[in-house]
């Protein structure tokens, strides 16, 4: 499966050096001369948005959700496997814009309604995807979707770059999985724990 990064931000861009060699992997930018540099340190194409997503089966909205909505809305996503990584967030992180009754997620799903939106990588830190491969064996990723073969393709793309993949149910899961995303801020910027940090389960075996 080819995926496209719609986005090179620190978060698109970590997750495409990760992803660089590993996988098919196509950048799309809006100024794609100024994604030129990554492109070529990563070995991976670099093209407009539009052009990204007629090539790839699996997109990945690394942009908040304001600019994913905005983005989504102009491209023909129909069929595609769309990964939404946004938390609805207020300017100060101090709190959602929404929750419990829909979601980020959600709202993408509603915006994209021929496309099998899948949430993800919400709960880690792109200073968490810089880092190196080995230490992040075990670091989850938690994902939710609607469709099962969509859930599989995105377990894959998580796993390929050294994560963890964490299925979380539906994509009504994300209701919860974008609270835990803002407990995240909290920990690393109001609490002085720092980004190097991600959420995980632990089962206690007796």
């Amino acid at each position: 499966m080819t995926t496209a990064i719609l986005g090179i931000g620190n978060m698109g861009a970590g997750l495409a050096r990760r992803l660089g060699g590993r996988i098919d992997l196509i950048l799309g930018s809006r100024d794609p001369n100024a994604a030129a540099a990554l492109a070529a340190e990563i070995g991976a194409p670099v093209a407009s948005y539009a052009d990204a997503v007629a090539k790839a089966d699996i997109v990945v909205l690394a942009m908040p959700l304001t600019s994913a909505l905005e983005v989504a809305g102009g491209l023909d996503l129909k069929g595609k496997i769309v990964v939404d990584m946004s938390n609805p967030m207020t300017p100060d992180f101090a709190n959602l814009t929404m929750g419990f009754t829909t979601s980020a997620g959600e709202e993408v799903q509603k915006a994209l309604p021929a496309s099998h939106v899948v949430k993800a990588f919400n709960t880690i830190f792109a200073s968490v995807v810089a880092s190196p491969r080995e230490s992040t064996a075990a670091v989850p990723v938690f994902i939710a979707g609607n469709d099962t073969a969509a859930l599989d393709a995105v377990a894959a793309l998580v796993t390929a770059p050294g994560f963890a993949p964490e299925r979380s149910g539906t994509l009504d899961s994300a209701r919860l999985l974008e609270p835990l995303g803002l407990l995240n801020v909290k920990f690393a910027y109001f609490l002085g724990q720092g980004t190097g940090i991600a959420p995980a389960w632990v089962k206690i075996t007796a």
